[in-house]
Parts: C-alpha cells; sequence; structure tokens
C-alpha cells in the first residue's frame, strides 16, 4: 500500500499544558501523536461537523480541550496553505518543472513512461488529496481521465464531459489532450511506445482488468508493462499530503434499514453458494453499506477508506488506520468484525495462499497489487463481481422510504432557490458563485443535511456548455439577461443521497433555445415512462432518451443516467442508463438518473436530471411478462417558459401536468408562502391553445 511522507515541515505539538490536559482528559494521543493525528485530518475533507474528529482524540473533550485542538487543526491547515501545499496545476513553469521531475524519475528508474490514473487505491471518483496525483501534475481536476508521460512525449485522456475543461486548465504544449473514447489511450501508447521500452504502472491503482489491457497494448509493441514498487508521483511530490484521517461512524439503523449482521449473513451465504471462502473488498462504499458504517476521508461521500475480506462464515477483517476510530464504533462492529491496520493486509493475503483458499475478487474494481500477492500466496482468485454491489445498489422497502423523505426535503431547498433565483437574478449582478452558495445555505436548514454530494454546477450561459463546468474566481460569471441558466446539485442527508438539474431562463429565451429544451425533455420524459422487461439493461434503455434529438440530428456526448447510493456516492455502479455495454440488469430498487442533456459550445448548455427508482409494473393486461418502470423520486418543477408546447404529443403533455401535480401537492406545504405562490404557479397544468 502506499504511504504518505506527510509534510517534513510539519510542527510537533509540545506544549508542557497541552500534555498534562491530554492525560486528564485520558487522550489517546501524546502530543506528538496528535501533531500527525492533526496532519491526518487537515488532509480529509472538512465536514458538516467540523469538531467530529476531536473524538478521536478523547470520548469527551473538555471545552477547554475542543478548543486548542480546533486551533491546531486551523494552524495546520492555514500552514499548508501558506506552503501550497498540495496544490494542483499552477504557472506553465510549475507544471513543466513537475513535468521534468518525472521525467528524471523515469530515467533514474530506466523507464520509457509512467502512467498516472485519477483514481486512488480503491478506484474512487473523489479522492483525498494525498491521491490527486492527475491534478497535481496536469491541473486537471476533472474526476475521471488519466495521463501517461513518456520521455519526450505526454497525453492527457478524458471522455467528452471533460474535453472542454481539460482544455481550459492543461498546457497543451506539454499535454496532448485527446478524447478517451473517439483517441483511445491504448491507441496512442501503440504509435508513441517504443520497441523493447518499458511502460511503469502503479498496480495499487489500476485493477487487474486495466493492467491486462497495458500489457497486451505493449506486448503489440514488442514493450513491457512494468509494476513499479512506489508511486513516481510519490517519489517527486515533496510537499503531498498524508492520508486522510476521518472519523469512521456508525451509521444509525434507524436509516439504514437492515441489520449489518443480516447483510454480512446474505453476502456469506452469496460466497457459500459459489463455493468461495472469502471475498476481497476493495471499493469504501461496499464496506460502508455492509457494515453500517460511514467516514469523512473523501470529499462528498461519507466513506472510510479502507478494504475488508468477508468470508463464507460472515466474519469480517476491515482493513484501516485505527486512528480513525470511535469509541461508539467498536461497539457497533462487534465480535464477529476484526479490525487491522493495512500494513496487515500483505500478511493477511498471505494466509489465505497458504491455506490454499479460494478469494473472490472483482477484476474491475480491487487494485491488482492484491491480485498478485494472493496468486503468488498460493491462493485461488475467482474473478466476480463485488458480492456487495447489485445487494447494495438494490434499495430495501425501508431505504427507498428514507430517500423519498430525503427528495422531498430537497425539493423544498431547490423550489426556494428557484422562487429566489427569479428575483435576484433581476437585478443583473447575481454571480454564478453568489447563486451555488444560496442554494447549498437552503439545503443546509433541512433535516439530517450533511453537505453537497458533488460540487454545485452553477453555470450561466456559454459555460452551461461545459458538462462538469465548476466556478472558480478565474471564471465565476454574472447570470446575465436573456440566457440559460444551468445548476446541476445534490446534497448527501441520513436518509439519502440527491442529484438534480434544471435549467432556466432569465429573461426571452431564443426560439431556438425553447426547441432544443422541449428535445432534451421528450427524451426525459421517453425514460420516466418506460415499460421494460425483467433482464433489460441500462444501455437497453439508453436510446430513448436520444431518439427526438437524433430526429432534429443532435445528441450529447455523455450518458443518460448513472446509479445512486443511499448516502454513499452519488455515482454508484453498477447500474447505469448508457451507451456503453452494461452487464448488469436493471432490478426493482435501483436508483439512477435520467439526464439527457444539450450543449452548444460558446453559447448554453441544457439538461434536465431527475432520479429515478425502478419499480415492478406487474403483468400486463393479456401481456405474459412481469414488466418494469420507473418511479420519479425528484420533486421541483421544470421551467415551463423553455417548454414549445406544440412539439409535445397528448401523452408527453400528461406526464408533465401530472409531474407538476405531484411536486405541488408534495412541497407545497414545505415551503414558506413567497415560494408557495411562486410554485403554485410554476406547476400549472398546460392550457392547450393558450
Amino acid at each position: 500500500m502506499t504511504a504518505g511522507k506527510g509534510l517534513a515541515t510539519a510542527p510537533v505539538v509540545e506544549a508542557d499544558s497541552l500534555a498534562s490536559e491530554l492525560r486528564a482528559q485520558g487522550a489517546r494521543y501524546d502530543p506528538q501523536g496528535l501533531a500527525a493525528l492533526i496532519r491526518g485530518v487537515a488532509s480529509a475533507p472538512p465536514t458538516f461537523e467540523p469538531d467530529a474528529w476531536m473524538q478521536l482524540v478523547a470520548d469527551e473533550p473538555t471545552p477547554e480541550l475542543r478548543r486548542r485542538l480546533a486551533t491546531l487543526l486551523a494552524d495546520e491547515r492555514r500552514r499548508r496553505h501558506g506552503s501550497g501545499s498540495g496544490g494542483f496545476g499552477g504557472p506553465a513553469g510549475e507544471t513543466a518543472g513537475r513535468l521534468a521531475a518525472l521525467r528524471a524519475e523515469l530515467r533514474r528508474r530506466r523507464l520509457t513512461g509512467f502512467v498516472i490514473p485519477r483514481g486512488d487505491e480503491h478506484q474512487g471518483e473523489y479522492v483525498a488529496a494525498h491521491s490527486e496525483r492527475l491534478a497535481w501534475l496536469t491541473g486537471f481536476t476533472g474526476s475521471a481521465g488519466v495521463a501517461v508521460v513518456l520521455r519526450d512525449q505526454a497525453g492527457l485522456f478524458v471522455d467528452g464531459r471533460y474535453t472542454a475543461q481539460a482544455a481550459a486548465e492543461v498546457d497543451a504544449a506539454l499535454f496532448e489532450i485527446r478524447h478517451i473514447t473517439q483517441q483511445p489511450m491504448n491507441e496512442w501508447l501503440a504509435a508513441a511506445l517504443p520497441a523493447k521500452g518499458k511502460l511503469g504502472y502503479d498496480p495499487w491503482l489500476h485493477t487487474p482488468t486495466q493492467a491486462v489491457a497495458l500489457h497486451r497494448v505493449c506486448d503489440k509493441v514488442q514493450a513491457r508493462a512494468v509494476a513499479v514498487e512506489g508511486n513516481l508521483i510519490d517519489a517527486i511530490w515533496q510537499d503531498q499530503p498524508p492520508p486522510p484521517i476521518g472519523p469512521i461512524v456508525p451509521h444509525d439503523l434507524a436509516f439504514a434499514g437492515t441489520p449489518s449482521v443480516d447483510k454480512r449473513v446474505f453476502v456469506a451465504g452469496t460466497l457459500q453458494a459459489e463455493k468461495h471462502d472469502a471475498a476481497f473488498l476493495a471499493q469504501p462504499d461496499s464496506i460502508a453499506w455492509l457494515l453500517n458504517i460511514r467516514g469523512g476521508d473523501v470529499p462528498f461521500a461519507p466513506l472510510p477508506l479502507a478494504f475488508a475480506l468477508v468470508t463464507a462464515q460472515a466474519q469480517v477483517q476491515l482493513f484501516t488506520d485505527p486512528r480513525k476510530l470511535t469509541g461508539p464504533l467498536l461497539a457497533h462492529l462487534g465480535e464477529n468484525v476484526t479490525i487491522r491496520s493495512p500494513d496487515d493486509l500483505e500478511e493477511a493475503l498471505r494466509t489465505l495462499g497458504t491455506e490454499g483458499r479460494t478469494v473472490r475478487l472483482d477484476p474491475d474494481a480491487a487494485p491488482e497489487w492484491v491480485a498478485r500477492r494472493l496468486r503468488a500466496g498460493g491462493a485461488i482468485v475467482v474473478d466476480a463481481p463485488d458480492p456487495c454491489a447489485v445487494p447494495k445498489a438494490t434499495k430495501s422497502r425501508a431505504e427507498l422510504e428514507a430517500i423519498h423523505a430525503a427528495h422531498r426535503r430537497d425539493g423544498a431547498a431547490l423550489s426556494r432557490f428557484l422562487c429566489w433565483l427569479q428575483g435576484a437574478a433581476a437585478s443583473g449582478s447575481l454571480s454564478e458563485s453568489a447563486a451555488a452558495e444560496q442554494l447549498a445555505a437552503f439545503r443546509a436548514e433541512g433535516a439530517h443535511y450533511r453537505g453537497p454530494s458533488f460540487p454545485t454546477i452553477s453555470a450561466a450561459g456559454e459555460h452551461g456548455a461545459i458538462v462538469h463546468y465548476r466556478v472558480s474566481p478565474a471564471t465565476d460569471a454574472v447570470i446575465g439577461p436573456d440566457s440559460l441558466y444551468l445548476v446541476d446539485s445534490g446534497a448527501q442527508y441520513l436518509d439519502g443521497t440527491t442529484d438534480v438539474t434544471r435549467t432556466v431562463c432569465i429573461g426571452k429565451p431564443t426560439r431556438e433555445m425553447r426547441e432544443r429544451y422541449t428535445l432534451v425533455l421528450k427524451g426525459h420524459i421517453a425514460v420516466a415512462v418506460a415499460h421494460f422487461p425483467r433482464g433489460t439493461t441500462g444501455s437497453q434503455i439508453d436510446a430513448l432518451a436520444r431518439v427526438a434529438m437524433w430526429r432534429a440530428g443532435l445528441d450529447y456526448d455523455h450518458g443518460t443516467g448513472h446509479g445512486v447510493g443511499f448516502y454513499l456516492g452519488v455515482h454508484e455502479g453498477p447500474q447505469r442508463i448508457s451507451k456503453l455495454p452494461s452487464r448488469v440488469a436493471l432490478k426493482p430498487g435501483m436508483v439512477v438518473s435520467n439526464e439527457p442533456g444539450y450543449y452548444k459550445q460558446g453559447a448554453y448548455g441544457i439538461r434536465i436530471e431527475n432520479l429515478v427508482v425502478v419499480t415492478s409494473m406487474g403483468v400486463p393486461p393479456g401481456g405474459e411478462l412481469e414488466m418494469l418502470g420507473f418511479d420519479t423520486l425528484t420533486l421541483a418543477p421544470l421551467d415551463a417558459r423553455l417548454i414549445d408546447y406544440e412539439l409535445l404529443d397528448p401523452a408527453e403533455l400528461d406526464w408533465l401536468d401530472a409531474y407538476h401535480q405531484e411536486v405541488w401537492e408534495s412541497l407545497s406545504p414545505l415551503v414558506d408562502a413567497s415560494t408557495r405562490d411562486w410554485l403554485e404557479a410554476a406547476t400549472l397544468p398546460v392550457r392547450l391553445g393558450d
């Protein structure tokens, strides 16, 4: 496992008075240990409960100790910010210097090149500052991408969501920016790698599937793919933040719905049925779901960075930094869950091999390092999907009831924002960042709120055409008149995760804007009303969202829908609605987004996104097959000013009226009087002929 260097310049807490205070409190740390803990806490993202980490020091810190701990953490964050620690991108000379340092490391290790993926050891979308290697090297801050650096050239590969962002963030003189689907990395490598070259990669950051692909492309040009010990970026990133330390806490059964022991018994039954002795779990959301725990190691998702081994006897070994553990957590986990240090993982894998165990491992999710160690030790490795993935994605009745409640509160907050926006934008001075901050403030007033589920996309005018636009001081624009404003946002609540996009008109829309918006709406409705038999995958649904746009010669360069977790990741597999092939059928209880869009570069963007849950529709009269469909979870009005009703057929108009009626009935009791008046007007039925 890659170990963090930490910050060599970080101060050690040595005050005698603090040492006395720690002893008096029965704290778990002396001043030196506390200093190391605080460095890790500072590497984790700030949380909605900023003092929660203090329970890692003492079960019930006194007010004075809390004050001193808060001061120490603030000092560490201020020192780190002032030193530029963890900074990404930067001036061209700084980026060029980092690239030169990496090439020097290549020469030192006698490598031709090195692959730098965006993901961490857990293949997560959101990673800790410690693992932001791609951003540190290239300046690209998107959530998906990979770079390859050779001795004389370098490429950055991103998907259609990020091509515009990469062009804005990355120095094209240093990195060739390519669309990863249209110009695949492996094709670039096949052309660029010299014969007998050695392409290095970190086996902790690549799955077995990814490693096989690298070996194949290297074999084609008579080069070699080499798994290196120690990441090359870590070797040159001198002020790399240490691994994060966020407290791991129980997720209350009142929200989780199903006891952890029941989930463990279910997973163990799956292993027994398939004659597997154990399964290796690499993805933190699977571990969080299985053990009914949550953490705070990465931004926007309540995840503890950890690995786990679950056995066919329903026992679990949890490999995580023990400094993250709180007293209540140990009682919650119980005797059949053993806490082990990450440093113990290699020994545990070796033991499985020595005993000749059959171990299930997801080749698309686990580190190749783990697969290598298991096989080298003598274990029988079975490539199979994570046994928690589908049951986690298939929400229980209790989870769905909670999710519906979270969406009602979220819809009320969003409606308050949309009502406020109508007046605030009229001033002509409202900025994208100010709008995003106001939306977050409305959400924060709701029960069980724990923060955003991803960075809010608050995009005015041409910024809306950047699919994953993120406002910054350099780009912050005024939401101007006679333009479109796209806001894609979501929240984490103890009882659910939300994700919703609305595109609204500021002033008067053009005829083209109304036409394109309505085509997107037609695609959205087509998915919302779809009926399909069991066994249908999201790749079979995807075309429904695009037909109306295809007829007009239009399309969008992203998937139509992604899975969403339950107070976990806003992007959850294995379910999705996409052109890309899917091996997993949609099942009742799975939550996915429905978000077709249209993007006119340099002008505006349009996206309409609701979350929906797969539900059984029964066997239709005269039919033979049970049909499935979608129940819409998201509640917020659509901008009627952007709809060209003449382009909607009667069934689509009926859906629109029914949806707005549900929005009105669900949200009107939850909002203030002025928002209620606005909501009533925004959800009026369509008046044909008006």
